[in-house]
């Protein structure tokens, strides 16, 4: 009697334990697709994120947000064969921050370093200390936002100069055509901050200061990516998707190895 006691229990627990992880194969299907697709964003923000905290990003004040979206476009150009494949170097401008800070940084991808960390102005019709506005026409005197490609250099009325290409319709595609240029300047320096609290102004380029103006150049001439950075609700990019750079950055191929293989 005990026996067969034992053995109606021992059946009912094992009838339990079978309803319990049975699933329909839809719903096994289903949440395997959750899986996969929140994994593929989930890596692709550890991808950006050893960059940013092995180049030590985040002690020069850059934004790992901020980060993610240049990483973003630098792939998606990449992917879509708009820029060089042997080019790792992307140039980030932050106009959220104030003019006293040093908003402009040159990164290395495939090694995780920072080539640069400098001041860089905005445009006298973006602001004073601050860049509140933006605009793609000419004679506006303000910076534009978005991507760009750093391209030929030229000798122009502030000497040694670098075209810049915008790739953002509407946003910055005149760039080109309003003489948007990265260029040396000697009001970017700190004793411009301390005489009147803020850089001196451009008429919408990312000027730099003379003494760091040869090494921007060098690095970044000949189709690299710029992105500009700020806060305008406005600013949209197909080139902020992360599906084809989440897609791409998988366990198998992050760091240099995903780099490579571009």
């Amino acid at each position: 009697m005990r026996k067969h006691l034992w053995w109606i229990i021992g059946a009912l627990l094992l009838f339990s334990i079978t309803v319990i992880s049975w699933k329909p194969t839809s719903a096994i299907k289903t949440n395997k697709n959750i899986v996969k697709t929140y994994g593929a964003k989930e890596v692709f923000a550890q991808y950006v994120s050893d960059i940013y905290n092995t180049a030590n990003l985040q002690q020069t004040g850059m934004d790992v947000a901020v980060f993610q979206k240049a990483v973003t476009g630098f792939l998606n150009l990449k992917l879509a064969n708009k820029i060089s494949q042997n080019s790792n170097i992307i140039t980030v401008v932050d106009f959220t921050k104030s003019s006293r800070e040093k908003r402009m940084w040159i990164i290395d991808i495939l090694n995780k370093s920072l080539v640069l960390n400098t001041w860089v102005a905005h445009g006298q019709g973006s602001g004073d200390d601050m860049a509140n506005r933006f605009s793609n026409k000419d004679e506006s005197h303000q910076s534009s936002l978005g991507f760009y490609l750093a391209s030929e250099v030229y000798m122009g009325k502030h000497g040694r100069s670098l075209k810049l290409d915008g790739l953002d319709a509407g946003i910055n595609s005149a760039a080109r055509a309003r003489g948007i240029v990265i260029h040396a300047a000697d009001y970017v320096c700190q004793n411009t901050i301390n005489q009147i609290g803020r850089l001196g102004r451009s008429f919408g380029c990312p000027a730099v200061s003379p003494e760091v103006s040869d090494k921007v150049i060098n690095t970044i001439k000949g189709g690299t990516m710029l992105y500009i950075n700020g806060n305008d609700s406005n600013y949209t990019s197909k080139l902020l998707d992360e599906t084809a750079p989440a897609n791409f950055v998988t366990p198998d191929t992050t760091g240099a190895a995903a780099m490579a293989s571009l």
